[in-house]
């Protein structure tokens, strides 16, 4: 998926302005905040079904929880006289020491994939998915370590690809400030800004000894989801990049022009694919599975969502699927099933290991919670969340031969060999 704060001067506050402009944030104007908190975040209280009474009282709220209480806002409140006296600097920033508190309340789920989202940043999520968006055009995702945004594919003619950013390579800085713990919606967000505009990146490349500084100007990027093209022999090859909006008429599209070519063979490229919608995901695999199912999801109250097809579309013909170490979310969905009904060869190295799913939360006020709220299963039951999927045919990647003068990806002229095989 596919897959980019500051100050206001303000004088010294009144005591307790400070707290209720909490109150107001958390509890007043965010209730749907406290009670997704309350019986989702923590989950204290096991007993109780995720149904809320969205027209409870705030009194009724705190008196059912212990999560915000009476001690709680006291102790905020000495906060807010401490930073009043001591703290060093006059200009602070109401709105974004708010902020703090629901980055702060959702970070210590320790989840990477859950975070809050302002009005700017939820906007920003939106032309990300939509495929049209003002940035450097490369796709990212968390590293291994789940601690640094990676680059894991530039987009074909875009500023990243022509400021020679590769697979791989890990985003230590955004214009002088550290990434390391950001989530990834917040890394993405200040990679993203004003056409014309440049960025500078701090690169960690496991090929050199020391730091790479590397400036992209942004421009507007429109993502392609999906490339196809005839190889030789009658193989077909589709590269899918991401799963977004645009992804579903994509691959329809992809998928035709292959039929129409006398195709004989299929390669699908998952590689970097680093996940995105569900829905999406769902739709490209009712174009190639049989009848039965594709996933299901199931959250902490045993609630279970099952996503299934038809097999009117099942591919009849030989398939290779190229998948690595940077497939991940959706493109696990994809790969899984495809090998769970033997309905082609995976072939590459071990997937990224995300079987988890992710739903945004809108609030009152513009703004917005992403968070994890179910675990995602294979057609026969596994999940595979870090864990992943291990290829049928392993082949590591050689990337002194990709980015030698000649280019060769050796990972795809084995997929070839491999399905060149299954086509005779």
């Amino acid at each position: 998926m596919d897959l980019e704060n500051k100050n206001e001067q303000v004088v010294k506050k009144d005591k307790g302005s400070f707290l209720s402009g909490l109150m107001v944030g958390i509890l007043s104007t965010v209730v749907v905040f406290i009670i997704i908190a309350i019986c989702v975040i923590f989950g204290r209280k096991q007993q109780k079904t995720p149904d809320v009474k969205m027209n409870q009282s705030l009194e009724e709220i705190l008196q059912e929880d212990d999560f915000v209480d009476q001690e709680m806002l006291q102790k905020l409140s000495v906060i807010e006289d401490m930073i009043d006296v001591y703290f060093y600097k006059d200009d602070i920033d109401d709105a974004l020491l708010e902020e703090g508190v629901y980055q702060g309340v959702l970070g210590a789920l320790d989840d990477p994939y859950t975070c809050y989202y302002t009005v700017e940043e939820l906007n920003k999520l939106m032309e990300q998915t939509s495929g049209v968006y003002y940035g450097i055009g490369a796709y990212v995702s968390l590293d291994e370590t789940g601690m640094y945004p990676m680059i894991t594919k530039p987009i074909a003619g875009s500023p990243a690809e022509e400021a020679d950013l590769r697979p791989g390579d890990i985003i230590y800085e955004i214009d002088g400030e550290p990434t390391y713990g950001k989530n990834l919606d917040s890394a993405v967000a200040l990679i993203k800004g004003k056409e014309g505009t440049k960025v500078e990146l701090t690169i960690i490349r496991s090929t050199e000894t020391d730091y790479l500084h590397v400036t992209v100007v942004r421009r507007l990027v429109e993502s392609p989801t999906v490339e196809f093209e005839m190889l030789e022999d009658g193989m077909a090859y589709i590269q899918i990049t991401e799963f977004s909006d645009v992804t579903v008429p994509q691959f329809a599209d992809a998928l035709a022009g292959a039929r129409a070519s006398d195709m004989k063979g299929l390669i699908i490229d998952l590689r970097a694919n680093p996940g995105g919608s569900l829905t999406a995901v769902v739709d490209v695999a009712k174009m190639l599975l049989p009848e039965g199912l594709i996933v299901y999801t199931e959250d902490k109250y045993g609630n279970r969502s099952e996503y299934t097809c038809d097999g009117r579309r099942e591919f009849d013909k030989p398939l290779v699927v190229l998948v690595d170490g940077n497939s991940a979310s959706a493109s696990e969905v994809l790969a899984g099933a495809i090998k769970d009904y033997e309905l082609g060869v995976l072939v590459g190295t071990k997937t990224f290991g995300k079987g988890i799913v992710q739903k945004v939360y809108s609030l009152d006020d513009g703004s917005a919670l992403k968070m994890t709220v179910s675990s995602y299963y294979s057609p026969k039951g596994i999940n595979i969340h870090g864990t992943g999927i291990e290829p049928d045919k392993e082949c590591k990647f050689d990337a002194e031969a990709y980015y030698a003068e000649e280019s060769v990806d050796n990972q795809l002229e084995y997929a070839k060999e491999v399905l060149k095989e299954m086509m005779e």
